[in-house]
C-alpha cells in the first residue's frame, strides 16, 4: 500500500473512532456516519477480494453506494473505472472493452446495454471474462476516460499515490475557510469531483451525494434550475466544485435573490476558461469563488487560487505537489503527479508533461492561461488569437449560450452564436457581443457574427460528449458563413 493510501485509510479510520456519529455521506435518502462508512467500505473491500478481479467498472449515479464501492476498490488495490453518465452506449462499451473490466456494478437501467456488451448478471454484479494481456500500466488505481476531440474516449491511467496527494492538497487549500459540508454537483466520473469528494472525507466533513436526477442535471449540460436551487437550499452545502456554466447559473440566481451565496465558504471552479467579468460578478455578490486549473493527465488540479492567495483572472499558484514552468513558446509544462500512461500505450516516462495550454506567470507566481496551443489561430495581420478566451467572454455573460470564434488568415474575427432563449432578439445578441468586446483587445474582438439555426450537440457531431466544440467539424460545416466576404449579419464593431 502506497504511503498516500495508508495515510488516507488511517485518516478515515481515525474519523470512524473520533467522529463516529458525525454524518459522513448523505445520499438521496440514506445517511451514514463515519463509523458505519468505514465498516461498509471494509465489507465491500472483502467482497471485491472474493470476486478475484483486477478491474472494476462503476456505472452508478451519484450516491452513497457509488462512493462506498469506489473507496473499496481503491483500498483493495484494484483499478476503478467510473463511467460518465453522459457517455453514449457506444462509448461506454468501448471503455469497458478497452479496460477489460471483468466486473461491473451498474444501475438497473443499463441491463440491456450490458447484456449486449457480453456481460452476465451474477447477484448484484455483472461479469465478463476477458482473454489476452492487460493493456493497463502496473499500479493503475483510477482509469478516467476523456472524450477529447473525437468520439472514441482515451483512457488516462493514474496511481493512487497521485490522486490522493491531490486530494490532500485540495483539503489543505480549503482549510482556512473550514468547509464542513461538501456537495457533489458533478458526476463522480468527473475526476475533479471524485478527488474533491476524497478531500471532503480527508477533512472529516459531511459529503452530500444527491443523484443527478435529484439535482435536476441531465446529461452533459441540461439543468432544471429550480430543482437544482431547491436542492442547494435544502442541503445548504459549504463547498462546491463548479464548471463555468454552473457558476454562471448560481451567480445569475444570486443576483435575482433566488440563491444565497453567503452559505458557501469555498467554491472551486475549473474545467474550462472563466471570464474575468463573471468572477467579478461572483465577487460582488459575495460568492467565494476560487478558480483553478488541472488536467486528467496530472491527476486533476495543479493550480488553485486560495483564500490567502487570490488573483481574479488567474488560475492561482501551483499547488505544493507540482512544479510548473513555461516552454519557449509559452506552453505550460508540469512535473509531479503525472499519469502512468494512456491505456494501451507505452508507459509515460518523461519528467515533464506538456499540457498543450499556453500561459504566463505574473511576478508573484500566479499563472494566467491563454488557451489551447493547438486551437490558436493567426489573423491576416499576424496576431495570435486563442478562440476559447473570446468564447468565454461571450458565453459567460447574458444571452449567449454557445459561441464559436474563427479568424484564421482573416482580417476580422467571426463568431457563430446560439442564444440561451429562442425569443432572444438579434439586437440583444449584438449588445452581448459589444459588451464582450469591451473586455478584449482589438485583434481578439468579434467583428462579425452569425446566429445559428441549431445548437452544437453530440448528436449533430459538433460537440464532444463532455461538451467541448469539435472545432474541425464546425469549421467544415459553417465554412461559407465564417469566411464569406460580405457578412449577412450586422457588424459587431
Amino acid at each position: 500500500m502506497s504511503p498516500e493510501m495508508e495515510r488516507f485509510k488511517q485518516t478515515l479510520r481515525s474519523h470512524a473512532q473520533r467522529k463516529s456519529n458525525a454524518v459522513a455521506v448523505w445520499g438521496d435518502q440514506l445517511k451514514l456516519d463515519y463509523a458505519t462508512l468505514y465498516a461498509e467500505v471494509m465489507y465491500r473491500q472483502q467482497r471485491l477480494r472474493d470476486e478475484n478481479v483486477k478491474v472494476v467498472a462503476l456505472a452508478l449515479d451519484n450516491g452513497v453506494e457509488a462512493m462506498l464501492w469506489d473507496l473499496a476498490a481503491l483500498f483493495e488495490g484494484l483499478t476503478c473505472l467510473t463511467l460518465p453518465p453522459f457517455f453514449s452506449p457506444a462509448q461506454r462499451k468501448h471503455c469497458l472493452k478497452q479496460s477489460q473490466s471483468a466486473l461491473v456494478i451498474a444501475e438497473p437501467a443499463l441491463e440491456t446495454e450490458l447484456k449486449m456488451a457480453g456481460y452476465e448478471k451474477t447477484g448484484e454484479f455483472w461479469r465478463r471474462i476477458f482473454s489476452g494481456p492487460s493493456r493497463m500500466p502496473e499500479g493503475t488505481a483510477k482509469l478516467t476516460f476523456t472524450s477529447g476531440t473525437t468520439g472514441t474516449p482515451k483512457g488516462v491511467c493514474l496511481s493512487a499515490e497521485s490522486i490522493l496527494r491531490v486530494a490532500r492538497e485540495l483539503d489543505q487549500a480549503s482549510k482556512p475557510t473550514d468547509p464542513q459540508h461538501h456537495l457533489a454537483l458533478l458526476p463522480l466520473a468527473i475526476l475533479l469531483e471524485n478527488i474533491g469528494c476524497y478531500a471532503a472525507l480527508y477533512a472529516g466533513a459531511t459529503l452530500s451525494l444527491p443523484s443527478q436526477k435529484a439535482l435536476g442535471i441531465q446529461g452533459a449540460s441540461g439543468v432544471d434550475v429550480p430543482r437544482l436551487l431547491g436542492c442547494l437550499i435544502t442541503r445548504a452545502p459549504e463547498s462546491l466544485i463548479l464548471v463555468p456554466q454552473l457558476l454562471l447559473l448560481l451567480v445569475s440566481a444570486a443576483e435575482q435573490k433566488a440563491f444565497n451565496p453567503h452559505a458557501l465558504r469555498f467554491a472551486a471552479v475549473g474545467g474550462a476558461r472563466v471570464s474575468e467579468e463573471l468572477l467579478h460578478r461572483a465577487q460582488r455578490i459575495g460568492l467565494p469563488v476560487y478558480e483553478g486549473y488541472g488536467l486528467s493527465e496530472c491527476a486533476s488540479v495543479v493550480c488553485l487560487n486560495r483564500p490567502e492567495a487570490r488573483r481574479p483572472g488567474s488560475v492561482g499558484r501551483p499547488l505544493p505537489h507540482v512544479d510548473i514552468r513555461l516552454a519557449d513558446d509559452g506552453e505550460v509544462l508540469i512535473k509531479g503527479s503525472t499519469l502512468l500512461g494512456y491505456l494501451g500505450e507505452a508507459p509515460h516516462t518523461d519528467e515533464w508533461w506538456p499540457s498543450g495550454d499556453l500561459g504566463e506567470f505574473d511576478p508573484e507566481g500566479f499563472l494566467y492561461l491563454k488557451g489551447r496551443k493547438k486551437h490558436q489561430f493567426v489573423t491576416s495581420y499576424g496576431r495570435n488569437v486563442n478562440p476559447e478566451w473570446v468564447e468565454a467572454e461571450l458565453t459567460q455573460r447574458h444571452h449567449i449560450a454557445q459561441a464559436f470564434v474563427y479568424g484564421e488568415a482573416m482580417p476580422s474575427n467571426h463568431a457563430l452564436l446560439w442564444p440561451h432563449r429562442p425569443d432572444c432578439t438579434d439586437e440583444e445578441l449584438a449588445a452581448a457581443v459589444a459588451h464582450a468586446n469591451e473586455a478584449l483587445p482589438d485583434y481578439a474582438q468579434v467583428h462579425h457574427w452569425t446566429r445559428l439555426d441549431q445548437p452544437f450537440t453530440p448528436v449533430n457531431g459538433l460537440l464532444t460528449a463532455n461538451g467541448r466544440p469539435r472545432r474541425d467539424a464546425i469549421v467544415e460545416r459553417y465554412r461559407a458563413q465564417l469566411t464569406e466576404a460580405d457578412f449577412s449579419e450586422e457588424s459587431a464593431s
